[in-house]
């Protein structure tokens, strides 16, 4: 394994860490990305939704990045989602060095940072993202998202604390309103794997069941998994990361069968 950290340009805290297969595994075959964004309500970056998922997407052969992006007060300004979609691009522009196919990137994110994931597929050629980042915003949009129990609106069933940190306001006003991602869905979001648990209380199944209508509405590609049982911040739901759910651990194996069955073929 390959293993860098790269603290990225334009932010005073965030990072992006590689976790690559060596040249002798790939050849000169490039493979698919998975791009993670833990979670933490935009109030820290878990570590249970880190590297364990890293490694696990390793595993089943794909190079994989961990962005631990800006939190608190640092994430007002959009600066979550400029790192992101800089982290997309970055990749792109390392794909040779780094041995990834350019065309075939997914970011995974978890709870606010699937928020954040669903942001790089619904903000990308937002006008007020353009302004702070360099070149075609093709070159920031994502090739796929998966999404874990994912923040996605800011009305009747938000998250407010995710909200809060993305903009200082409790409320349901014009600045949450611009971060609810289930009115920014086109027909260029990028395919979508999505799955939570009906008993979430700190993110209700809502926020998915949104998305997911948008999505159909767009007539954009998707698969859904919903799970009886389960808390918030689940993970890879194994003894790893303290949430044992066998049944909802399935999520894992399913997202690889979901990517492989939309060509993100690893092996």
């Amino acid at each position: 394994m390959r293993f860098e950290t790269i603290k990225l340009e334009n932010s005073a805290s965030a990072t992006l860490t590689l976790y690559l297969h060596n040249i002798h595994e790939l050849g000169d075959k490039p493979r698919p990305t998975v791009v993670i964004t833990p979670g933490g309500g935009y109030e820290f970056v878990s570590e249970r939704e880190a590297e364990p998922v890293a490694i696990a997407y390793y595993n089943a052969g794909y190079q994989v990045a961990i962005l631990r992006y800006s939190v608190k007060e640092e994430a007002r300004n959009l600066q979550p989602m400029v790192e992101a979609m800089t982290s997309i691009r970055m990749l792109r522009d390392h794909a040779a060095d780094w041995r990834i196919d350019p065309d075939q990137i997914a970011v995974c994110g978890f709870s606010a940072g699937g928020h954040l994931a669903a942001s790089t597929g619904t903000m990308w050629n937002e006008p007020a993202l353009k302004d702070k980042l360099d070149g075609a915003p093709d070159r920031y949009r994502p090739n796929a998202l998966i999404l874990s129990y994912p923040v996605i609106s800011s009305g009747e069933f938000a998250h407010r604390g995710s909200f809060y940190n993305l903009t200082g306001s409790h409320e349901d006003d014009d600045a949450t309103a611009f971060f609810s991602l289930e009115k920014r869905v086109t027909a260029e979001t990028p395919q979508t794997f999505i799955w939570f648990t009906e008993e979430d209380g700190a993110v209700p199944v809502e926020n998915g069941l949104l998305f997911i209508s948008a999505l159909r509405k767009h007539k954009v590609s998707f698969e859904c998994h919903i799970f009886n049982k389960g808390q918030h911040g689940l993970s890879l739901c194994n003894e790893e990361v303290n949430t044992p759910n066998p049944h909802a651990a399935h999520w894992f194996m399913l997202s690889v069968e979901w990517l492989r069955s939309i060509g993100f073929i690893a092996k």
